[in-house]
């Protein structure tokens, strides 16, 4: 495949100097060290390396939001979705892992925390030496996040947590998991649960990793059990009965991650496919990029990575400002990730049956963008919670 990279083009005009200096940092780091070996770890069923996550962390990818007061690079969300777009360009699963440590891990230390829990674990997390888990997700609990069935129960000065998580990123690395949990049964709607930062070394505390995954292969996908487990007062992130608050101000920033990785992908699969198109000879050895349905394909790429990649970034800038509507980022992760999944199918029968090799990248990013659909908040779900924000009179109906 060719070495340029069409998004270069648009992004050079959307960002300034320094940052487009830093996506190309991360992107050549991504194309040297994380794009040769990644084959041999999907084939092996490894998860990301620890060599890997280590440079990471050297390059501050970890830190990247986190304030310098607590060691981190002091940046914002455009800096977390350029690194999102750069890795996910080769992979995913490598760039959800620093993505989910720093938007769904430390984000919510850093948006409700107290200053004592900032010191204790954000220097770490911005290195990259420990990582947080989002504990949202449940087996029998997904959309419906404001009624966790996770169970915290006053216990004295404490509280006892009982229940289980899953679909969990980045389980196999954390030192401690963020458990949303029930606390008051009987109060209003998202008022009541609580937001917990319980050690995974705790007693009672269990993973076990989520196996039979096709998609972000590389990436850590864990089960976290609670079996009665003691929690202090000073464990509680954010205000008792507010952990519904948490988590949402959280996936807010949480989404524009995930649209960059579909970003990503979309920007591979345009670099791809137009290179595969004037190789690929056929019919009196002229490449298939001659033919208008070929080149269809081509340009619905090109336009789809563009207006993504500028909606994307002037969202992120919003949000940077503090001002962006919880209805945009859920707006944007619907409308990138569900077009770039119908993209890439069009990219691939374009490209035929080598599509299907896994040494082709293609395949890797249609399983992947599966996850963008449904990852922080399944599109299906979505579309409902900016329905009501168009149209609020049908949140009393609902209600």
């Amino acid at each position: 495949m060719t070495s340029a990279r069409r998004i270069d083009t648009y992004l050079r005009e959307l960002v300034d100097e320094d940052r487009f200096a830093f996506f190309e940092a991360v992107a050549d780091f991504a194309k040297e060290r994380v794009a040769p070996r990644l084959l041999a770890l999907e084939r092996a069923h490894e998860l990301v390396p620890e060599d890997m996550i280590r440079e990471m962390g050297e390059m501050g990818l970890f830190g990247l939001p986190i304030a310098t007061e607590h060691d981190g690079q002091g940046g914002g969300q455009l800096e977390l979705v350029l690194m999102g777009i750069a890795l996910s360009y080769w992979s995913q699963s490598v760039a959800i892992t620093p993505g989910a440590a720093t938007s769904l891990g430390s984000k919510p230390l850093m948006l409700f925390g107290n200053e004592t829990q900032k010191r204790a674990h954000l220097p770490d997390l911005a290195r990259g030496r420990r990582m947080f888990v989002f504990g949202l997700s449940e087996p029998g609990r997904g959309s419906d996040a404001a009624n966790p069935e996770v169970v915290a129960r006053r216990d004295g000065t404490g509280w006892r947590l009982s229940g289980e998580k899953c679909w969990s990123t980045n389980a196999r690395w954390a030192s401690h998991v963020v458990v949303h949990a029930l606390t008051d049964a009987a109060g209003r709607r998202g008022h009541r649960s609580t937001c917990f930062l319980v050690p995974m070394n705790a007693p009672g505390v269990s993973y076990a990793e989520m196996g039979g995954k096709s998609v972000w292969r590389l990436s850590s996908t864990g089960s976290i059990a609670f079996a009665d487990v003691r929690v202090e007062e000073d464990q509680v992130l954010g205000e008792v009965n507010d952990g519904f608050k948490v988590m949402a101000t959280t996936l807010n920033g949480g989404r524009l991650f995930v649209a960059a990785l579909a970003v990503g992908s979309l920007a591979f699969a345009l670099d791809r496919v137009s290179s595969y198109a004037m190789e690929r000879e056929q019919f009196d050895g002229k490449p298939i990029g001659r033919f208008q349905r070929v080149q269809d394909v081509v340009v619905d790429l090109d336009i789809a990575l563009e207006e993504s990649l500028t909606w994307l970034l002037h969202l992120v800038k919003l949000y940077d400002q503090g001002r962006l509507p919880r209805e945009q980022a859920a707006k944007v992760k619907i409308a990138i990730s569900s077009r770039a999944s119908r993209l890439m199918l069009d990219a691939m029968e374009i490209c035929g049956g080598v599509a299907c090799l896994d040494e082709f990248g293609l395949m890797r990013h249609h399983d992947d963008l599966f996850v963008t659909r449904v990852g922080e908040g399944s599109n299906r779900a979505l579309r409902t919670q900016i329905a009501q924000d168009l149209m609020p009179g049908i949140r009393n109906i609902l209600q």
